[in-house]
């Protein structure tokens, strides 16, 4: 799991006073054990776990972490979660919503970028030490029992009780000191990601760290594939790129110095190197209109930083996207044909994708007479020619090279860190579905683990099936160092996938720390293209750490 672990970075408690914050609601949940309140969500708000007993589990966005007595979790507005706890030992858990606000929320003149942050960060994310869980499971009942009730001064308790339990989390990830390597990357990455905007060097940052500058220009160049300094830029184009949508109206000097850059033609060639692009094309491009007909293909669009102006209604991956991206200006596209092509007439795009099998030949002489439309094969075509293919269609190529080469070093260094792990050899995936269990030779997860990062696949995978399905006692028998598992939402998945855990938790527990077994939901893990595929990627130094 990607989170700060309980250390914020250097300067986080210093924008406190800037901030206030807003409890929602707070319960006190015993039953998380199989699901209920906790099932996978997207998060409208910030969220507080506080498990005061048992262990369990949480992801967010697909990346595990552990539940357990003696620490919180802190996830964000936005997020994809989901959480559970075993059902052994009495488990117990706080779950609390809450809002943080800016007070620095000042009007933004247009064509101008305020100098203040439109929001600040909270300075917890991820999981946190506590000192004493009795404390906090006392902060948590007072907190709860008057937030229930209906005296309006017993609520405004709950709020200034919220602000001591604040006051507690926040004073012990101070005072933790974490010694592990990952840690302090990690710390040192997210205090590039929110002092971006100032003058940072690589000494300040081996400060940040407690190391000295050529450990800490190893290390970091070893964890995350590419120097501090770049990252930074990086970083900064990536802010710069999220300022030139089509609704802004930004001069481009006022982004340069948004995002750190005095000299204006030093952006430009920053920009240009990183996206493949002129800043100038890139928003030219970013005012094109381009609607998909196909949900696979949305996450193709948001590798090359489009946020599509049109989607399929039904698709499941539709709302994540709109959580994650703000496209609350995508138009919602009906199943139905007619309606489909009644909406894209008024909607007027200036392209249209859609896969080869999903429209058809009467249809798509109409598609041509609305926007030029492209096709994108879905059979015998790899995701990576699939964007090539995109990227030249919307005139992206120089982008689709770029992300593609990104891609490739990030794989380069996971794959490297990979090697250093122990008992890292034979790996099976597989998707339980119901009462079947069928083998992952293909798709992106096949791809990612077995191609991308060089992991050895067990004897029973076949990579030249498609639908290669086993037996409860193939799975069980099979000589995989490491399993992998998509589970389906239903009950009878559900029921194998406990099945199979419940019997894995009888051997004896790996003395490094890790699981033999991980599992990921349906979505967005089935589909294939490029923004799966880096999502599988960067999960895949966590899939199996710290799990029981």
């Amino acid at each position: 799991m990607n989170n700060n672990n309980g250390n914020p970075p250097a300067g986080a408690f210093g924008q406190l006073d800037q901030m206030w914050f807003r409890l929602r609601s707070s319960e006190q949940n015993s039953s998380l054990t199989g699901g209920c309140s906790l099932r996978l969500q997207f998060l409208e708000s910030h969220l507080l776990l506080i498990p005061v007993s048992g262990r369990g589990w949480i992801t967010v966005d697909g990346k595990y972490g552990e539940l357990r007595a003696g620490a919180a979790f802190v996830c964000l507005p936005g997020q994809l979660i989901e959480a559970c706890l075993d059902g052994s030992d009495e488990p117990n858990i706080y779950i609390l919503r809450f809002d943080v606000f800016s007070q620095r929320n000042l009007p933004v003149q247009p064509g101008r970028i305020s100098s203040t942050e439109p929001q600040l960060p909270f300075s917890l994310e991820g999981e946190t030490g506590m000192s004493s869980t009795v404390t906090y499971s006392k902060h948590c009942e007072a907190i709860t029992a008057s937030l229930g009730s209906t005296d309006p001064l017993q609520q405004l308790l709950a709020q200034s009780r919220f602000y001591e339990l604040l006051y507690s989390l926040l004073s012990d990830a101070r005072q933790s000191k974490p010694d592990d390597t990952d840690t302090i990357m990690e710390r040192v990455k997210a205090y590039i990601e929110q002092h971006y905007r100032e003058e940072l060097s690589i000494t300040l940052l081996a400060g940040e760290a407690g190391i000295s500058v050529r450990h800490f220009i190893r290390l970091f160049k070893h964890k995350y594939g590419l120097s501090a300094i770049e990252y930074l830029t990086e970083y900064r184009i990536r802010q710069a790129r999220s300022l030139m949508l089509p609704h802004s109206n930004y001069e481009l000097k006022d982004i340069a110095a948004y995002v750190g850059y005095k000299d204006v033609p030093y952006f430009r060639r920053k920009f240009k190197q990183i996206t493949g692009v002129a800043p100038a094309t890139f928003m030219r491009n970013a005012k094109l209109k381009i609607a998909v007909c196909h949900g696979s293909l949305i996450g193709a669009l948001l590798t090359l930083n489009i946020i599509p102006c049109a989607a399929p209604a039904d698709h499941p991956w539709t709302e994540y996207y709109r959580r994650k991206y703000e496209t609350d200006a995508v138009l919602p596209l009906a199943r139905e044909d007619t309606l489909r092509l009644e909406q894209l007439t008024v909607l007027r795009p200036d392209y249209i994708l859609g896969l080869e099998t999903s429209v058809s030949r009467r249809m798509l002489p109409q598609l041509q007479e609305i926007a030029p439309t492209f096709l994108v094969s879905s059979l015998q075509t790899d995701w990576r020619t699939q964007l090539h293919f995109i990227g030249e269609c919307v005139g992206r190529a120089p982008e689709a090279a770029a992300w593609l080469n990104n891609y490739e070093r990030k794989a380069k260094s996971i794959r490297a860190q990979l090697g250093q792990e122990p008992a890292m050899n034979k790996l099976l995936l597989a998707r339980i579905s119901g009462q079947s269990i069928t083998v992952l030779s293909t798709g992106s997860l096949a791809e990612v683990f077995y191609d991308d990062l060089h992991f050895i696949q067990a004897s029973i995978v076949d990579r030249r099936l498609s639908n290669q399905t086993i037996t409860p006692e193939e799975l069980w028998s099979a000589d995989a160092d490491k399993l992998l598992f998509i589970v389906d939402e239903d009950a009878a998945s559900q029921a194998v996938w406990s099945a199979f855990r419940d019997r894995e938790s009888l051997l004896p527990p790996d003395p490094a720390g890790f699981s033999r077994i991980g599992h990921l939901p349906s979505y967005p893990w089935t589909e294939y293209n490029s923004f799966t595929q880096e999502l599988v990627l960067d999960s895949a130094l966590t899939l199996w750490r710290n799990r029981t």
